[in-house]
C-alpha cells in the first residue's frame, strides 16, 4: 500500500496500471519447476507436493500445485514469484534502455500471489509488460486471467488488497476500503448478528468485538474514517432488527434503551453484568468502528531487511517502535524507565527522557527473544549503536525493592 502510494500519488507520477490476476495461482504451481529452482532439501520438497490433501475424509492426490491453506504454500507461493520484479527491470533495460526505462515509470509490487505494475503509458504496458509476465508465468504453469487483468487508468482507480486506489480531479491521490471489500465484511457481520438470534446479547457481542476491530485495524491506515462511520450506522440498525426479532412486542424505543446503555456520555450496544446483590460489576460494549484512529502508514520496510541478520537488528527494533501506537509506546517506556530507576544500564548515567531513548532487547528477536518487557531496556541512543557495533552484552537491572 505504502510503496503504490509512492509511485502514484505525486503529479508526475506513472498514470497508468496493470491490475494482474492469476488464474487459479496455488492449484496450478508447476511441480516440476519447484525442485529445479527453490533452494531447500528436495527430498522434503517433493514430499510436501506429493503428500495429497484430505478433504472430508478422503485423500486427493496434489499432482500439481500447492494446497491453498497450507503451512509451506505462502512461502513456496512467493518463491515461485520471486524474481518477477527484477526480471521486468531487466527486460525493459534490455528493450527501452536506461534513459527508456526512466521515462517508462514501470514499477512492480507484488504481496504473495496479488501484483500491479505501473506505468506511464497503455501502450507500455500491453506490448511490453504484459507478454514478459505472461511467459514468465507460463514457465511456471501460471496465466494471467483474460477476465480479471486489466489495464486501467489511476483517474479510473483499481482494487488492491482490499483498497481501492484512485486519483480524484483535485489530483490528490486517495486509499479508501473499497466496495467488494465493505460489502462482503458487512455480510460477514449480519450472517453473525442472524445466526444469533436466540444467544444472549454478550456472546452476541463477545462474538462481534473480535470481527469489528480486526477489520477496523487492516483499514486504519488509510482513508477510512467516512466508511468506518457509515458502517456504524449500519450495524446499528442490524441490530435494531435483531432486537425487534427476540422481542416483537415492544417498541423500538424500549429496545434502544434496554440495549443501547449510557456509557460516559454516549449510548452505545452494550451488556452489564451484575453481582449477587444487584450491583453493576461491568459493561461489555460493542466496538464502534469509528473510535478507530486512523494513523497514516509511513513506515515502508527496508528492501534489504533481514530479521535474522544481526546487522539489521537495531533497524528491526527502530521500526517496531515506530510502528507500535504512540499512546502504547510510551506507556510501556515509562515503566521501563521506572524499572531502570531512570539510568542507562551500559553507561550507568542518567537518561535524559524515556521517549528520547532507545528500547533495545536484551535477548534479539532473531535468537528467540520476545517484546515483552523482561526481555526490553532502555539505552542512550549512543549506548546503542555501542552494543550492536561490539557485541556488548547488556544485563537488565533489577528494580529496588522496600521491605
Amino acid at each position: 500500500m505504502g510503496r503504490i502510494f509512492v509511485c502514484l500519488s505525486k503529479r508526475v507520477s506513472a498514470r497508468w496500471v496493470l491490475d494482474a490476476d492469476i488464474t487459479g495461482f496455488f492449484d496450478n504451481i508447476n511441480h516440476d519447476w519447484l525442485p529445479r529452482n527453490v533452494r531447500m532439501n528436495t527430498r522434503v520438497l517433493h514430499q510436501w507436493l506429493k503428500a495429497g490433501v484430505i478433504d472430508k475424509g478422503h485423500l486427493r492426490r496434489t499432482e500439481m500445485g500447492t494446497p491453498q491453506g497450507g503451512i509451506i504454500s505462502p512461502t513456496l507461493a512467493n518463491i515461485t514469484l520471486n524474481g518477477l520484479e527484477s526480471g521486468l527491470a531487466a527486460h525493459l533495460r534490455a528493450t527501452l534502455g536506461y534513459r527508456g526505462v526512466q521515462a517508462s515509470k514501470c514499477n512492480v509490487v507484488r504481496y504473495a500471489d496479488d501484483f500491479v505494475v505501473t506505468g506511464a503509458s497503455q501502450e507500455v504496458l500491453e506490448t511490453i509488460v504484459v507478454p514478459w509476465v505472461t511467459s514468465f508465468l507460463r514457465e511456471r504453469g501460471l496465466q494471467l486471467s483474460s477476465e480479471k487483468t486489466r489495464v486501467v487508468h489511476i483517474d479510473h482507480g483499481f482494487d488492491f488488497l482490499g483498497w481501492n486506489f484512485r486519483k480524484y480531479r483535485n489530483g490528490k491521490m486517495y486509499i479508501k476500503p473499497s466496495r467488494a471489500n465493505v460489502k462482503a465484511f458487512y455480510r460477514k457481520v449480519s450472517d453473525i448478528v442472524e445466526r444469533s438470534l436466540s444467544l444472549p446479547t454478550e456472546r452476541l457481542i463477545r462474538r462481534l468485538n473480535p470481527v469489528l476491530r480486526g477489520w477496523a485495524a487492516y483499514h486504519k491506515g488509510v482513508c477510512s474514517k467516512a466508511t468506518l462511520s457509515r458502517l456504524d450506522q449500519l450495524l446499528y440498525w442490524r441490530l435494531m432488527r435483531w432486537a425487534q426479532r427476540r422481542n416483537p412486542q415492544k417498541r423500538k424505543a424500549r429496545l434502544y434503551s434496554k440495549h443501547w446503555l449510557e456509557l460516559g456520555n454516549r449510548r452505545v450496544f452494550a451488556v452489564q453484568r451484575h453481582n449477587a446483590d444487584g450491583d453493576v460489576t461491568r459493561s461489555l460494549p460493542l466496538y464502534r468502528l469509528a473510535d478507530t484512529k486512523v494513523i497514516r502508514y509511513q513506515y515502508k520496510v527496508h528492501g534489504d531487511y533481514n530479521p535474522f541478520d544481526p546487522a539489521w537488528e537495531l533497524y528491526g527494533e527502530q521500526r517496531h517502535a515506530k510502528l507500535k501506537s504512540l499512546d502504547f509506546v510510551n506507556s510501556q517506556r515509562q515503566t521501563l524507565w521506572l524499572q531502570q530507576g531512570g539510568y542507562c544500564p551500559v553507561c550507568e548515567t542518567l537518561l535524559d527522557s524515556a521517549g528520547g531513548s532507545d528500547d533495545h532487547h536484551i535477548v534479539y528477536r532473531m535468537h528467540g527473544g520476545s517484546h515483552a518487557l523482561s526481555n526490553r531496556v532502555l539505552l542512550h541512543p549512543v549506548c546503542h549503536r555501542r552494543v550492536h557495533a561490539l557485541g556488548l552484552e547488556v544485563t537488565k537491572p533489577v528494580p529496588a525493592q522496600g521491605i
